[in-house]
């Protein structure tokens, strides 16, 4: 990963099908976590939304908005390997620019 690519806030993630990093929110059953989803238009296995990338038919994994804190680009790893991401985003919620001015 380089150190350009910094989390980004959800109305800005790519809605065409494209894998991105998402930060899913801390709840009761366990802190914040990193997962690779997309955006999914309405099909025979789900609603119009985010899913994750290891979904399969018939075991579809969605995420409503208010899970998702925050995106960025997957990484370029240059090859294939292991899960190389990053921390989840802990810190408060990512702004959009000029936002909260």
């Amino acid at each position: 990963m380089t150190v350009t690519e910094t989390w980004r806030p959800m109305s800005k993630a790519p809605r065409d099908g494209s894998r991105i990093l998402v930060t899913v929110r801390s709840v009761e059953q366990g802190p914040a976590e990193v997962d690779m989803a997309y955006w999914a238009r309405a099909d025979r296995f789900g609603a119009e939304g985010w899913r994750a990338a290891d979904s399969s038919p018939g075991c579809v994994i969605s995420y409503a908005e208010p899970e998702l804190k925050c995106w960025m680009p997957l990484p370029n790893h240059g090859g294939a390997g292991g899960r190389g991401f990053p921390a989840p985003h802990e810190g408060d919620e990512v702004l959009e620019d000029g936002a909260g001015i």
